[in-house]
């Protein structure tokens, strides 16, 4: 159970939405008549800006005195290294096995498809049934994380060509756009980041690839699209892949510095410009992609995934 090299995890889900973007342009220019295609839908993208209820406040949380941004990224990556430490015991198809204590569920969401600036229903209704066909999500550590187990916990492609080890966070200050601090009064404080928005994030290169999973270069994903061409310009400026307005929230016990929660939401919004598809000239699509982990993964999700129970 490796973390598979050059065309991995996150590319194979690259390739998915690849695929569902290139069925809906084919099918709304070629098989729906104009008249059925709603009004003309503001496209996303924007200013990066914080999407947080409430800013990062000195102050003491929780017993835990936080004077700056780098106090709180500080913490939290703490909290992130110590927990993934922390193992338990599962039995996965009969075979016993440790993995992280802290395991996160992963789904996958379409939204916003929109195929020459119009949304159409009868492409919406079919995009969540092709995803779910296609995309399985499975058990993870706690972003950044490549698998359940630490031991394999790596990936390929990190700088430079080298192996990225991903039990331990690299988050740093200047990452972050945002963040906030919250005493729950149980002993636990929430810690919520949302990092700087990034065009086509690497893992472990930017803001978003040392927060979430990213998707990676999508270069060879997309040239290995033989009915794909473009009319004008280049893969990179007619594949645009923005990652912006995502966030991530941890609960941690302050006692031990223990993260007993996590939700992660990674955003991504992808803009396909002067695309030729077969017959079709010089057309554009564009979607939203929201991404998330919750941890700790249930009992079902563990059951119905990958055939794991908890010892």
């Amino acid at each position: 159970m490796k973390a598979k090299t050059k065309l991995d995890t996150f590319n194979k889900i690259l390739s998915i939405i690849c695929v569902i973007t290139f069925i809906a342009l084919i099918c709304v220019i070629m098989f729906v008549d104009g008249k059925q295609a709603q009004a003309p839908v503001e496209e996303g993208g924007g200013d990066d800006v914080s999407v947080l209820d409430a800013e990062f406040t000195p102050g003491t949380y929780g017993g835990v005195e936080f004077n700056s941004v780098e106090d709180v990224v500080a913490y939290y990556v703490e909290a992130f290294d110590y927990t993934k430490t922390l193992t338990a015991s599962y039995t996965e198809n009969g075979e016993s096995k440790t993995y992280y204590k802290l395991l996160a569920d992963e789904s996958l969401a379409v939204e916003n498809l929109l195929v020459e600036g119009n949304s159409n229903d009868m492409i919406n209704k079919l995009v969540p049934g092709i995803l779910d066909s296609i995309f399985k999500g499975a058990p993870k550590g706690i972003p950044v994380a490549a698998n359940r187990d630490p031991v394999y916990d790596q990936r390929d492609d990190g700088p430079g060509g080298s192996k990225l080890d991903q039990t331990h966070s690299h988050l740093t200050a200047d990452d972050v756009l945002a963040c906030n601090v919250v005493d729950n009064g149980d002993g636990t404080i929430s810690i919520t980041i949302q990092p700087k928005g990034v065009i086509l994030s690497q893992a472990d290169q930017d803001a978003q690839g040392r927060f979430f999973n990213v998707l990676g270069d999508i270069s060879s994903t997309v040239e290995s699209i033989s009915v794909l061409s473009f009319s004008e310009g280049t893969i990179d400026e007619n594949f645009v892949v923005n990652y912006q307005g995502g966030t991530g929230t941890v609960k941690i016990n302050t006692s031990t510095k223990e993260i007993v929660e996590a939700d992660y939401t990674m955003k991504v919004h992808i803009d396909v410009r002067h695309a030729n598809v077969a017959v079709l000239k010089d057309k554009k699509a564009s979607l939203d992609i929201i991404y998330t982990n919750h941890a700790p993964a249930s009992d079902e999700f563990l059951l119905e995934s990958r055939n794991i129970t908890r010892n």
